[in-house]
């Protein structure tokens, strides 16, 4: 039987299910490695993510769908904002419509730094018309558990009003700076309370724990951090995107494009990237 690994209060995780997942990431950043140079990207092969497990819990009752998803809303704070390009692609290549409004300095959905995203995402719901929305739970979802709760609460139901499914997914460990350790708490309850809400609607909401991909230590390679320990690069972002689409494969029946197909582009010379310093 395999060994169990505590994630920090999150879902226990058969080993070999993280270790595959941390093949998959390490084959996903062998082959791109260079590719920021040119913009144009190089080879690559993910041929060993279709092997990797996905996670216990990518829906309620385990059933997939069959009419999801087709247009893709993603949601986040500056760590998603780097996720966004490799989701783009990946998801064109599977054909889906993505649309990214993840933000720089917030994209939040608790306290009062959540005020502009709860002012602007009626209006994108309606413009965009997601049949799939995907909100990573950002650095500033800062609260009381009680108060996080009630913010992924409103979520879900502004989300499902609008026709859409809303999965939850857990944040990549960051270093807890000077800035975000005095709300380190908060942050660690923060996935906790998204898991508690998406429990409670699973026919149309889910928690994605993506500890599966990333580990829990920021400092750790499997982590795949940027040099300001928070962000990812280019092979982080292409890796998370490998393992979103298995997710959305467990959960919709959907069949996620192969690696090769969309990881060589103009993706990988974002402005994002450079703003990071990933070489």
């Amino acid at each position: 039987m395999d060994n169990e690994i505590n994630s920090g209060g999150r879902s226990l995780l058969p080993a070999r299910r993280v270790f595959g997942y941390t093949l998959v990431a390490a084959a996903v950043a062998v082959l791109l490695t260079g590719c920021q140079d040119s913009g144009s990207g190089v080879e690559v092969s993910a041929g060993d993510s279709a092997a990797a497990e996905a996670p216990d819990g990518a829906r309620g009752s385990g059933e997939k769908r069959d009419d999801g998803p087709r247009r893709l809303l993603w949601m986040g704070d500056s760590i998603g904002e780097a996720q966004a390009p490799a989701l783009d692609a990946a998801m064109e290549a599977g054909g889906v419509t993505f649309e990214s409004v993840a933000a720089a300095g917030g994209g939040g959905v608790v306290g009062e730094i959540a005020a502009p995203t709860w002012d602007r995402l009626p209006k994108t719901l309606k413009s965009f018309a997601p049949d799939v929305v995907a909100y990573q739970v950002t650095t500033y979802d800062w609260g009381a558990p009680a108060e996080q709760r009630a913010a992924y609460e409103r979520l879900v139901k502004t989300v499902n009003e609008a026709g859409a499914d809303l999965l939850l997914v857990s944040a990549p460990p960051f270093k807890l700076d000077d800035f975000y350790q005095p709300h380190e708490k908060e942050i660690e309850s923060a996935p906790r309370s998204a898991k508690s809400v998406a429990d409670k609607h699973p026919d149309t909401a889910a928690f994605l724990d993506a500890s599966a991909l990333w580990g829990d230590d920021s400092g750790a390679e499997q982590a795949q951090r940027s040099k300001d320990g928070i962000h990812s690069c280019q092979q982080g972002s292409a890796a998370f995107a490998v393992w979103f689409g298995e997710q959305l494969e467990r959960r919709y029946g959907f069949a996620p494009a192969a690696a090769d197909a969309w990881a060589t582009g103009e993706w990988t010379g974002d402005k994002v990237y450079s703003r990071l310093g990933c070489a």
